[in-house]
């Protein structure tokens, strides 16, 4: 019979098992390729979350009252990039450090307890504080206090992946100092929120700074919700330790209010103050 006479249905009858087995070697081969394509995209996402992985905020976990804190990195690693958290002490020291964003009238307080307590500090500063408050800056460096760098902008530094970039944001803090002082500044570095990498750190130490995170801070950077002295000394009395570096921020009234009772009380407590240089001199 010639074949182009045969129905519709004798030529599926005819030709059906070819058309199933065309039909599963599309299916097999087709899900073979879907299957690479979700594998790579699930090994690109590996990557991605790696890639974030390996920038970190800085955080404390406290086990003891009196005991340092248990840090994202430990005292030893950090010491590779020139970075530090706390010192590593038995004796009764503490460094006292406050992150400058802006002015809001609690730095003269700040200051005239640290004078009373002969208490010295570090002040990280950023660009717009400098350029708002040269005689504060001026009276800090008068008093025998340390200026340090804590970036021109305030960025998220883990997300800055070039050299020039990193270097601008500390150079341009830098540069300003020296234009209202006369002097050159301290290579003393706090990341914005410490937010940092491994990277970064090997910038900063790449710079000739060395990094400074902190063994004890609380809540006072909202100026809206500032905790009562209470909160406060709760927080600072029953978290302190030997060696450690403390964060306060000036923008907050209630450590303006409470700095010289609070530096009083540590000094009954037994403890005394360094200024920054101890810690690397010995390490």
């Amino acid at each position: 019979m010639d074949t182009s006479s045969l129905s519709s249905s004798s030529l599926w009858r005819k030709y059906k098992p070819l058309l199933l087995l065309l039909f599963f070697s599309f299916c097999f081969f087709s899900g073979g390729i879907l299957a690479r394509f979700v594998s790579s995209v699930n090994v690109s996402s590996t990557n991605i979350q790696t890639t974030h992985a390996a920038c970190e905020n800085w955080g404390l976990g406290f086990q003891e009252e009196g005991k340092r804190p248990i840090g994202n990195t430990s005292i030893d690693d950090l010491k590779k990039y020139n970075a530090y958290y706390a010192q590593d002490t038995s004796k009764k020291i503490l460094y006292l450090t406050f992150d400058c964003g802006y002015e809001n009238g609690n730095t003269p307080a700040i200051l005239k307890a640290l004078k009373k307590h002969h208490a010295p500090a570090t002040f990280f500063v950023v660009g717009n504080f400098l350029q708002d408050n040269p005689d504060l800056v001026k009276q800090m460096l008068k008093e025998g206090h340390t200026v340090g760098n804590h970036t021109f902008h305030h960025p998220d530094m883990s997300q800055i992946s070039t050299r020039e970039s990193f270097a601008r944001e500390l150079d341009s803090v830098a540069a300003l100092y020296k234009e209202i002082t006369g002097k050159s500044m301290s290579r003393y570095y706090r990341p914005p929120q410490g937010k940092y990498s491994t990277d970064n750190l090997q910038m900063a130490k790449d710079l000739g700074y060395h990094t400074f995170f902190w063994s004890l801070a609380y809540v006072d950077w909202l100026t809206d919700a500032q905790p009562s002295h209470e909160e406060a000394f709760d927080k600072l009395l029953s978290r302190i330790h030997p060696g450690a570096i403390v964060l306060l921020h000036n923008t907050s009234k209630t450590n303006g209010e409470i700095l010289d009772e609070l530096l009083r009380k540590w000094e009954n407590m037994g403890y005394s103050f360094s200024p920054l240089s101890k810690i690397i001199s010995n390490s």
